[in-house]
């Protein structure tokens, strides 16, 4: 590349330049409109990217990491266009939502090949990759083929490989997804940690609450557009007018939901037919998060997984987007 790329010296403050920017940038695939004429501004720390499933988060992903090309518009991060620009990814970190792993691989053999992708030497990928299954708390695991790993360890090595070239800039599309409390929680510490060493994160959810226990700041997309861009106070009041619904997978599903409802911040509990699950209400999303940690540790009522549906967020859309 041209020119030398490094982090802002003062993350978070207004007078920094942009890290990444979106100017009228629109993306359409023939008919299907991805982005529409999106103009967006993002300095170094955290920002969480929100919006229901088809809004346009990772058409907006794609672009900034240059997997995609703007039909209209300009893209640059780091004060580069992304777009054929292959020097511009030894800077840039992607956890994709979906999985693209060489099963047969380990997780360290996998992060190994990461690192030299990268441009990391063949001394300096194997040591890369050994600090970045410390940081997501996969070391333990690292010579097992990634085939058997379960979906919350699946995506601390897809984290892991986000990291394991030290990018300046972080871009995480869902990537809680899937994840067990004491899992969440780690990765959310991850997170902030990386945000508050200088990085720029772009953190991708369709759950509010996942994206508010990283920041504070945030960016609502809604059919390709931008609704709303700010502090996470602006909308929390709108969103905890409405019950949130908290899907949990146990192999004591019962047992998880009779502990579940003897709390008085829960609702209501829904047993799922199609796959067991159970679907919980509660208007204190927040306390119930944090009492799921203490669930899953104490060994009676194990948790699986736990994700949010799109309710909550669809009724804060229904008041911030025009019918």
């Amino acid at each position: 590349m041209s020119d030398e790329i490094q982090s802002s010296p003062n993350p978070g403050r207004d007078s920094s330049p942009p890290i990444v920017e979106f100017r009228s940038v629109s993306k359409w695939y023939g008919q299907v409109i991805g982005l529409n004429n999106l103009t967006l501004r993002l300095p170094s720390g955290v920002t969480g990217l929100l919006g229901p499933n088809g809004s346009g988060k990772s058409t907006l992903l794609q672009l900034a990491t240059g997997q995609l090309r703007p039909s209209q518009g300009e893209v640059r991060v780091l004060d580069h266009r992304p777009w054929n620009e292959p020097g511009l990814n030894r800077y840039l970190g992607l956890c994709p939502e979906q999985d693209a792993f060489f099963e047969w691989m380990t997780g360290r053999a996998f992060l190994v090949n990461c690192g030299l992708l990268a441009g990391l030497g063949r001394r300096a990928a194997p040591e890369a990759a050994e600090r970045a299954l410390e940081k997501v708390n996969m070391t333990a695991a690292a010579d097992r083929p990634i085939r058997g790993y379960s979906k919350g360890m699946r995506q601390r090595i897809k984290l892991a490989q986000a990291i394991v070239h030290d990018p300046i800039v972080l871009f995480l599309d869902e990537p809680l997804t899937g994840t067990d409390p004491v899992a969440r929680r780690e990765l959310i510490d991850a997170i902030i940690d990386w945000g508050s060493h200088g990085r720029t994160v772009l953190v991708s959810s369709h759950v509010f609450h996942e994206v508010q226990a990283v920041t504070r700041s945030i960016v609502l997309l809604n059919r390709g557009r931008l609704v709303a861009q700010g502090d996470v106070r602006q909308i929390r009041d709108l969103i905890d007018e409405h019950p949130h619904r908290i899907v949990l997978k146990s192999p004591r599903v019962r047992d998880l939901a009779a502990e579940l409802v003897q709390h008085d911040d829960v609702v209501g509990v829904e047993f799922r037919r199609d796959d067991g699950a159970i679907v919980v209400e509660t208007r204190v999303p927040d306390r119930f998060y944090s009492r799921l940690v203490d669930l899953a540790l104490d060994g009676r009522t194990p948790i699986d997984e736990v994700y949010s549906d799109d309710d909550s967020l669809e009724a804060v859309f229904n008041y911030l987007v025009p019918t």
